[in-house]
């Protein structure tokens, strides 16, 4: 083991705890994205003190961006004293609201039983401490590093990216030359090398009837009964077709190894809002349902759509006055790093070291901002590695362990060691 690198990030335990805890206060709450830009120049503060050169990029006409909730990103960089490759850690700063449970506040970043709670302690905020204090310790040991080294704190990865990386990407920042190797510190525990993510579609269905009064439905067509239709196929038709699926992806948790499809939302009908008056006696001349469709690296996605396109052409010709509309609202295709890849393989050669075991191999169930790095930057070196229990992300009471952060920004710096100097320890 690096030895220096390892006590270097150690001595600084105290400050990425406090580190953790000043950014876990500030509210980045998305929607609507509060708070985004003092966080980010809190970053910036931090990181040009330590020799960073610091930008801030709005993602200018992003969704939800706007002057009262600007979509705020910072970006760092550190030159080397000679030529070599450019590592990019990538936090989002964005949290989800707080929602109910809490048994503390979850924005004073409590510390307690070797951990700090708060909203955002796992997801992700525990992950981009942790990161910074990887650099600063590597500095600290390497000053005449090779290449480059460059941290960022993004914006709106919780719906889904596109004022943060997506828009960096699309900017140049996630590509080469400028970049060559992005370590993501996502929670998914100190141990694990999360390689890529499983694929998702979402659309919006849309029944349509006709309207009528509610005494006399015979004259109408409601569109929730198509709907409903529509429902009981999945159930029959689909939903099993799809858990018949499983896919040679190391997908956590084991369920997700699976196809699976959610139900986001049905919407039909009388609107809710009518309160304090009386519904109006109508039958529904419209039904809308938004899916959420996770699929494998083995299924195509047009398959993917054309097995629920395939029902609703069978609904169209089987009922009377069946009538539908679809559109796409999200696609993102599978993507898995090989193992072998140069950010895994350093990653994999820290996690020996520290914790005396080989890695585990996993895939997120879910996307996260890997997919713009490789589907607009083109860059494929890219992984989750960072510290943190996937499962308290978006929980109430979300805390990051002390000890995790630790060892998991011992990793990191090492893995800095190895694809800046080519200090790779020994397998």
């Amino acid at each position: 083991m690096n030895e220096q690198l390892a006590l270097a990030v150690r001595r600084r335990t105290d400050d990425l705890v406090a580190l953790t805890s000043d950014l876990i206060r500030f509210p980045t709450v998305n929607p609507p994205g509060d708070a985004y830009t003092p966080c980010c120049e809190y970053i910036a503060r931090r990181l040009k003190a330590k020799g960073f050169a610091t930008q801030f990029v709005r993602g200018t006409g992003a969704p939800g961006d706007s002057d009262r909730y600007p979509r705020t990103n910072v970006i760092a960089r550190r030159e080397g004293r000679s030529p070599g490759a450019t590592v990019h850690f990538n936090s989002h700063i964005d949290v989800v609201e707080a929602g109910e449970g809490w048994t503390v506040d979850p924005y004073a970043a409590v510390v307690k039983d070797g951990k700090v709670f708060g909203r955002g302690a796992c997801d992700m905020k525990g992950g981009l401490a942790a990161s910074i204090i990887a650099a600063e310790a590597f500095l600290e040991i390497y000053p005449d590093f090779p290449g480059a080294i460059e941290i960022s704190g993004t914006a709106d990865e919780e719906s889904g990216g596109y004022g943060g990386v997506a828009y960096l990407a699309g900017k140049g920042f996630f590509s080469k030359p400028r970049v060559d190797h992005v370590i993501i510190p996502e929670p998914l525990n100190k141990d694990r090398i999360c390689l890529g993510h499983r694929g998702v579609w979402w659309a919006e269905i849309e029944t349509r009837g006709a309207i009528a009064h509610g005494a006399m439905p015979f004259l109408g067509d409601s569109a929730i009964r198509h709907m409903g239709a529509l429902l009981h196929a999945f159930e029959e038709e689909l939903f099993p077709a799809l858990d018949a699926k499983e896919t040679r992806m190391p997908v956590v948790p084991e369920g997700a190894r699976r196809s699976t499809m959610n139900i986001n939302s049905v919407h039909g009908g009388q609107t809710e809002d009518f309160f304090p008056g009386l519904p109006s006696p109508n039958v529904a001349d419209s039904c809308r349902m938004v899916i959420d469709r996770r699929f494998l690296i083995e299924e195509d996605i047009s398959q993917v759509k054309g097995e629920v396109v395939s029902i609703l052409e069978r609904l169209k010709r089987e009922r009377p006055k069946f009538d539908y509309s679809m559109r796409d609202l999200m696609e993102v295709l599978p993507l898995m790093t090989e193992e072998d890849a140069p950010v895994p393989s350093a990653i994999a050669a820290g996690i020996r070291e520290v914790f005396g075991k080989e890695p585990e191999y996993v895939i997120s169930p879910g996307t996260y901002d890997q997919k713009h790095i490789s589907r607009i930057g083109h860059l494929h070196d890219c992984v989750a590695y960072g510290p943190g229990i996937l499962d308290l992300a978006h929980q109430p009471d979300e805390w990051v362990g002390i000890e995790d952060m630790v060892q998991s920004a011992t990793v990191m710096a090492m893995s800095l060691d190895v694809l800046l100097r080519g200090a790779a320890p020994p397998r």
